[in-house]
């Protein structure tokens, strides 16, 4: 009989493991395919940013420097790992700020039909954007508990599953909009 029980007590030890493994790797699997639909919207936006220089270059030539980083920071978020591209993420927001914030020293600028495409075109891109990052946050606040939470936590360190980072906003555009002068 005694034989039996420790049959018994190692198949539901093995059918717990079974589970927190299947649970933590379908949790890590959410978090990729959460950061998967991220890049897509950054990657329409990589795309956007080349047109809206080019657009730009001819009317704010004495902006040259808010251009060229702009397109600096993009052709690095282009080529780094994911984790970097977080981290790039709220610069380029706070460039694409810049750019437009500039180009309302521009009336010739604003006239331009394909200016004002582009410009409805990156807002509709940090639109999903935003909705992609508030997806990818909350399969990253699920794996993260689970990872940090007992018993699982156990079967991800034995995994090699850390925590991962969320998307924040950059301490730029954590300041208080001045509306008045």
């Amino acid at each position: 009989m005694e034989h039996w029980t420790w049959i018994v007590g190692a198949v539901v030890v093995a059918i717990i493991a079974i589970g927190l493994f299947n649970s933590l790797t379908g949790k890590k699997n959410q978090v990729e395919f959460a950061f998967a639909s991220v890049d897509v919207q950054l990657k329409k936006r990589f795309d956007l940013i080349p047109n809206l220089v080019a657009s730009c270059e001819k009317y704010m030539g004495y902006e040259e420097k808010v251009l060229k980083d702009l397109t600096e920071t993009r052709t690095k978020a282009i080529t780094c790992s994911n984790d970097e591209k977080i981290a790039l993420d709220g610069k380029i927001s706070s460039q694409l700020r810049s750019v437009f914030a500039h180009a309302e020293n521009y009336p010739d600028l604003k006239a331009v039909e394909t200016f004002t495409l582009l410009q409805m075109s990156l807002n509709e891109v940090e639109e999903q954007l935003s909705a992609s990052r508030r997806a990818f946050n909350a399969a990253v606040t699920e794996y993260n508990n689970a990872v940090q939470m007992f018993p699982s936590s156990i079967a991800a360190k034995l995994m090699g599953y850390q925590t991962r980072a969320w998307f924040e906003a950059a301490p730029v555009e954590r300041d208080v909009v001045k509306v008045w002068g």
